[in-house]
């Protein structure tokens, strides 16, 4: 899941250099921590949240097939 959400957010971006993705995986759950440059947030998240609610969206699929719960925070 780590480089699912990394290569969504490389594309979306124009610093692709500067996407970090951390994650903590727990037993029944993940954290998934997004990091971009400032410049490019507003693409992440998109025009009222839509993007970023599509990534977490495609994110949580992607737990539920491996019988997990995924939370991503873009910072």
């Amino acid at each position: 899941m780590k480089e699912l959400v990394e290569v969504l957010a490389r594309a979306l971006v124009d610093h692709p250099e500067q996407v970090s993705v951390s994650m903590v995986e727990k037993e029944k759950s993940c954290n998934i921590e997004l990091r971009v440059a400032p410049d490019d947030m507003g693409k992440v998240i998109g025009k009222q949240g839509r993007i970023a609610r599509a990534i977490r969206t495609v994110v949580k699929a992607a737990a539920t097939r491996q019988k997990k719960k995924a939370n991503v925070e873009i910072m």
